[in-house]
């Protein structure tokens, strides 16, 4: 690289999205301010997350008591059209480690196994 070019920006593989859903499905009882904090965000990008991922169907969440708990619907699929026929929970499997295999899919069961 020549002197006289900018360097380069630096970039991950992971959106920000995947890196909050699956903070959250490894600990659902996760505060915004601990996720942020965890995932070095600021905690109003972390809400407009968790917002966006709600929105689209990923996420759902109840208040008990004072806290929220988070729950993943691992029967979602990816949004892009080149893999919009593939399901997230394989991904959020991996990322989120054994956990992902305790967070309920959306209909009732538990583990990843995929919808049909």
């Amino acid at each position: 690289m020549d002197a006289s070019e900018p360097p380069r920006k630096a970039w991950t593989f992971l959106t920000n999205h995947t890196r909050v859903l699956s903070a959250i499905a490894r600990d659902p009882w996760a505060r915004i301010r601990d996720l942020a904090s965890a995932l070095d965000l600021t905690e109003r990008t972390v809400q407009a997350l968790v917002a966006d991922l709600e929105e689209a169907g990923y996420l759902t969440h109840t208040r008990e008591g004072r806290r929220n708990k988070y729950q993943v619907i691992m029967g979602g699929k990816f949004r892009h059209p080149a893999e919009g026929d593939r399901y997230i929970a394989p991904l959020l499997e991996i990322l989120a480690g054994s956990a992902a295999d305790e967070v309920p899919r959306g209909d009732g069961a538990r583990g990843s196994t995929l919808p049909d």
